[in-house]
C-alpha cells in the first residue's frame, strides 16, 4: 500500500516573521550581509551592461523585486532594470551586448535581451496612470531613477541597485518597511491605487507572497476604491489572483480581498460564504471552514516527486469554490435543522461561470468544476462500504483529478469532533486500499468497456452513428458493475443488448 495523505491539524494562520534579520543594518553602500551573499551570484554579464550604459552617458540600475529578494537572501532571478535611456538607446546598447534583442513591450518602454542563459529586461525611467474609463494604462518617460521608484507599488519594490556598483537606492524607507514586515506605498495609497487599480490585488497578492501586513492608509485605500478594479481587463486580475492563490499565504491575501470589499468585485462567490453564518449554530462557519479547507490541502500537496507536486493551482482553486454553492442551497427545515443539498452541482456551475469571468483557460475550468462538483462523493462510504462497481465509478469519474480528488476530500475535514475525524480518516483510508487493490487487479486507471468502437460497429454491422455511442455506454456501465468480462462475454451481452432494443 503507497503512503496515502493525512489531514492536518487546522493552523493559526499567524504572519511569520519578516525573512530579514532585525539587528542586520546596512554598511556604507547601504548593503546588508545577506543581500551581498545573494548578490555575488549576480551574473557578471549585468555588471558589464551596467558599465556599457554608464560609457553611453545613461544610468541603470536593478530595480523593484530583485532587489527586495536580494535582502531577504534570495538570489535574484528576474533581472528587471531601469534607464535614463530611451528605447532607441537601450535597444542599441542591448544589441551590442546580448545574443538576442527584442523589443515587443517597445511601447511601454521595455527592451529585452539574451546572453548566454542571462534573460535581462531594461525599462526606461517613467510614469503611468490609468485614464477615466481606461483599462490601458497611460505611459510617459521620466527623468530620474528616484521619480521611476516613487511611482512604484509599494515601499518594499521602491529600491534600486545602481549598476555596476551595487550602490542602494532606497528613496521611501523600503528597507525598514521590509525588516517591519509591512506594506506601505511610496506616496499617499488613493493616489498611487488611482495611478493604478490593479495595485490594490497586488496588495493582497504581497500580502499573500510575504506574509506582510499592510498599512492603515493602504487598508483603507483598498476598501475605498476596491471598485476601481473593475476597469483592470480580467487577465491582469487573474494573474495576481493566481499568484495569491500560489504563494506561501494564500489565507492572509484572502482574507484581506474580503475584509476590504475587493473580492465583492473579484470574487464575489467568497464574500457571500460570509452570509452563512448561523448565530444558532446549527452549522459550521462557512467562510471559516473554506479558509481551513485551503490550508490543509496545500498542507496535503506533494513534493515534485508526488502526484500532486505544489503549489498546486488546481487543488487550491478547488478547495476556495468547494463549498460557494451553498449560500444558494441553503434551507432551514422545521426540526430546526439546516440543509445544502445539492450544494456541489450548484457550486460546481458557479465555479465555472466565475472562472470564465476571470479568463481561465478551459482545461483548468474543467478540472475545478469537476473536483468541485465530486467533492462530496465520498460522503456515505463511512456508513456503508461501497460495492466493487462504485468504486470504479468513482475512479472512472474522477480520472486524472483521482490524487487531488483524494485531497480534497481529506482537507474537507474540519470538524473537531476527534471521534467523528478519526471515523473520517479511516474510512478514506480504507477507500483507497480498495482503489489499490482493484487497480492491482483491473488496471483501473485506464478503465474501458471490453469492446472498442469499431469492434462494436462490426458486431452490430452497423456504421458511426449515435448506436455506437449507446452501446460503447451499456459496456461501459457493464464494465463498471461486473469488472472485466473479456470480449467474448462482451460480444454476447452486447448482442442481447441489441435484440432487446430490436436491432434498432
Amino acid at each position: 500500500m503507497t503512503d496515502r495523505p493525512t489531514a492536518p491539524a487546522p493552523r493559526s494562520g499567524r504572519r511569520p516573521r519578516s525573512a530579514v534579520v532585525p539587528d542586520e543594518r546596512p554598511d556604507a553602500d547601504g548593503l546588508t550581509p545577506t543581500a551581498r551573499r545573494a548578490l555575488r551570484a549576480l551574473p557578471d554579464s549585468l555588471h558589464e551592461l551596467g558599465r556599457r550604459f554608464a560609457d553611453a552617458g545613461h544610468e541603470l540600475a536593478l530595480v523593484g523585486g530583485p532587489v527586495r529578494d536580494a535582502f531577504l537572501g534570495v538570489l535574484p532571478h528576474d533581472l528587471d532594470c531601469a534607464t535614463s535611456a530611451h528605447p532607441e538607446e537601450t535597444e542599441a546598447i542591448m544589441k551590442a551586448w546580448g545574443d538576442a534583442c527584442w523589443d515587443v513591450g517597445k511601447a511601454f518602454g521595455t527592451i529585452g535581451a539574451r546572453k548566454g542563459d542571462d534573460v535581462v529586461e531594461v525599462t526606461t525611467y517613467r510614469t503611468e496612470e490609468y485614464e477615466s474609463g481606461s483599462r490601458k494604462p497611460a505611459v510617459a518617460y521620466g527623468d530620474s531613477l528616484v521619480g521611476d521608484l516613487t511611482r512604484r507599488d509599494f515601499t518594499v519594490n521602491a529600491m534600486a541597485l545602481r549598476l555596476p556598483e551595487l550602490e542602494l537606492v532606497d528613496p521611501h524607507g523600503g528597507f525598514d518597511d521590509l525588516c517591519a514586515g509591512v506594506l506601505r506605498t511610496p506616496v499617499a495609497a488613493e493616489q498611487s491605487f488611482d495611478d493604478d487599480p490593479l495595485r490594490i490585488m497586488r496588495a493582497a497578492r504581497f500580502a499573500a507572497q510575504l506574509g506582510f501586513d499592510v498599512e492603515p492608509d493602504v487598508l483603507a485605500a483598498m476598501t475605498d476604491m476596491a471598485p476601481r478594479l473593475k476597469i483592470v481587463s480580467a487577465e491582469r486580475v487573474r494573474a495576481e489572483f493566481e499568484r495569491l492563490l500560489l504563494a506561501p499565504w494564500p489565507r492572509r491575501g484572502l482574507e484581506l480581498m474580503v475584509h476590504t470589499g475587493v473580492a465583492d468585485v473579484v470574487l464575489p462567490e467568497l464574500s457571500a460564504l460570509q452570509e452563512t453564518v448561523d448565530e444558532h449554530k446549527r452549522h459550521k462557519d462557512v467562510y471559516e471552514h473554506t479558509l481551513t479547507v485551503l490550508e490543509q490541502a496545500i498542507d496535503l500537496e506533494t513534493g515534485p516527486d508526488g502526484p500532486v507536486p505544489g503549489p498546486d493551482l488546481t487543488l487550491r482553486l478547488a478547495a476556495i469554490f468547494h463549498d460557494i454553492g451553498k449560500p444558494a442551497t441553503r434551507r432551514f427545515l422545521r426540526d430546526g435543522t439546516v440543509t445544502f443539498h445539492g450544494h456541489d452541482h450548484v457550486g460546481a456551475r458557479m465555479t465555472a461561470k466565475r472562472m470564465r469571468a476571470l479568463r481561465f483557460d478551459k482545461q483548468t475550468i474543467k478540472d475545478v468544476s469537476r473536483l468541485v462538483e465530486l467533492h462530496l462523493r465520498f460522503h456515505g462510504y463511512a456508513d456503508a462500504a461501497w460495492s466493487d462497481s462504485a468504486v470504479r465509478r468513482y475512479v472512472a469519474d474522477a480520472g486524472p483529478l483521482l490524487e487531488r480528488l483524494h485531497r480534497l476530500t481529506r482537507a474537507d475535514v474540519t470538524t473537531r469532533n476527534k471521534r467523528k475525524a478519526h471515523m473520517l480518516d479511516a474510512a478514506y483510508d480504507d477507500l483507497e486500499d480498495r482503489i489499490a487493490q482493484l487497480r492491482e487487479e483491473e488496471e483501473l486507471a485506464a478503465i474501458r468497456p471490453d469492446l472498442d468502437g469499431k469492434q462494436i460497429m462490426a458486431e452490430l454491422g452497423v456504421g458511426p452513428g449515435p448506436v455506437v455511442g449507446e452501446a460503447y455506454r451499456f459496456l461501459m456501465d457493464l464494465r463498471m458493475e461486473k469488472g472485466p468480462l473479456g470480449e467474448e462475454l462482451a460480444r454476447e451481452a452486447l448482442h442481447s443488448w441489441w435484440a432487446a432494443r430490436g436491432g434498432k
